[in-house]
């Protein structure tokens, strides 16, 4: 289900970021999420009025239909004791 940021009801979540590059109207950015909240680095990016390119879910039809995926990457996770590395093209 559809999640959103809520200030009086919700969950606390945080996720750090960094701009990485500009390219035209869009923006590279590098997501940490400090917590792991369901949907989170989606739902937040969406709330400050910068929705991920073709995300279904979250973003406005153009910008969903712009990709025919979502450009989202995991470059790095650490799951029981493994760390895995996939870094992201640019």
């Amino acid at each position: 289900p559809r999640q959103q940021v809520d200030a009086v009801h919700g969950k606390p979540s945080q996720t750090r970021w960094r701009q990485l590059a500009v390219e035209g109207a869009l923006t590279r950015v590098a997501l940490e999420p400090i917590t792991g909240r369901s949907h989170q680095l989606r739902v937040h990016l969406a709330a400050i009025g910068h929705p991920i390119v073709g995300d279904a879910l979250y973003a406005p039809p153009a910008l969903a239909q712009a990709s025919p995926r979502l450009l989202l990457h995991a470059s790095e996770l650490h799951l029981a004791g493994h760390h895995f590395i996939s870094p992201a093209e640019f």
